[in-house]
């Protein structure tokens, strides 16, 4: 039996036989499918995976830079999908029956819910001559996943928003082209016909995208200040900065289910292995967790 086959008959498993609540069914297909994602690239089929294959696919996971926490709930829908497999006779052993779950030992770092970032993005105030601008920084920050530094040297020479992408100008100079979403395209070339046009622009700096008022490339302490400003003015009690952004682009893609090298691509990794922080807890997954597992529940 191949992938896919199995991965229904689980789905099925879960829905008929274990009665487990959407969410936790979603999450447990999502780990799954991050466990194709590595096993089809080494070619193994689902009744050839041994312990140490498992051991080597959560080490896989951490140079992602998916921590612990994730990690662990990621092994949790995994030992789920081979027990299945196990009561189903498609393997005769257990690989996952033996691995532990990782060592929690680092705090995880806050991140935006959708919610809040659409709170930021309408605290703007488009009265002011800045407004637009400050709109498409935080758009194209969120929808690109970028660093600040990135941000705030973004050339005009750089983007082709007719095919939908920017190209970035990363750590250690290395280029690569990003995907941009309608939002932060739309946003950005209002700024670019309505608003930008106005600035006396101070000459060399013509090919920067986002200026300040004297028509110098922003700054990244500005771009900290705005962020703050919007956070004070929502009454977000989280301490954000420009990374949070970009942490939280690459957590929403991966908690949707996005393909993780192709995420590790749009963050400008050269390397597999980064000290970044990109995953976090699915808080509805320990809600229905709790719900369905605690005996005072």
């Amino acid at each position: 039996m191949d992938w896919q086959t199995n991965i229904r008959g689980f789905k099925s498993y879960l829905q008929l036989e274990r009665g487990v609540a959407m969410n936790t069914l979603e999450a447990y297909i999502h780990d799954v499918d991050k466990l194709v994602q590595y096993f089809k690239m080494t070619g193994k089929n689902v009744d050839a995976i041994s312990t140490d294959d498992l051991r080597d696919f959560l080490v896989w996971l951490h140079e992602l830079g998916i921590l612990a926490p994730s990690q662990a709930r990621i092994l949790s829908g995994l030992k789920a999908f081979f027990m299945y497999l196990l009561l189903e006779g498609i393997i005769t052993n257990n690989p996952a029956a033996f691995l532990s779950s990782p060592r929690i030992t680092r705090k995880i770092p806050d991140t935006l819910s959708i919610i809040d970032i659409n709170k930021l993005i309408d605290a703007i105030d488009l009265s002011k001559a800045e407004g637009m601008r400050n709109k498409a920084m935080i758009e194209v920050l969120y929808g690109c996943g970028l660093r600040v530094s990135e941000l705030t040297t973004l050339r005009l020479s750089n983007l082709f928003l007719d095919i939908e992408f920017v190209k970035i100008l990363g750590k250690g100079n290395k280029e690569r082209l990003v995907p941009i979403g309608a939002e932060a395209s739309k946003f950005l070339q209002i700024y670019l016909t309505e608003a930008r046009v106005h600035i006396p622009i101070k000459p060399g700096k013509e090919d920067f995208v986002f200026l300040n008022n004297r028509g110098n490339p922003i700054s990244r302490v500005m771009v900290f200040i705005i962020i703050k400003q919007l956070a004070e003015i929502i009454g977000l009690k989280k301490n954000i900065s420009p990374h949070t952004f970009r942490h939280s682009f690459a957590t929403h893609l991966i908690e949707g289910g996005a393909d993780l090298r192709a995420v590790q691509e749009m963050l400008g990794h050269e390397s597999i292995t980064t000290t970044e922080i990109y995953t976090h807890l699915d808080r509805d997954y320990l809600r229905d967790t709790i719900v369905q597992f605690h005996p005072r529940s």
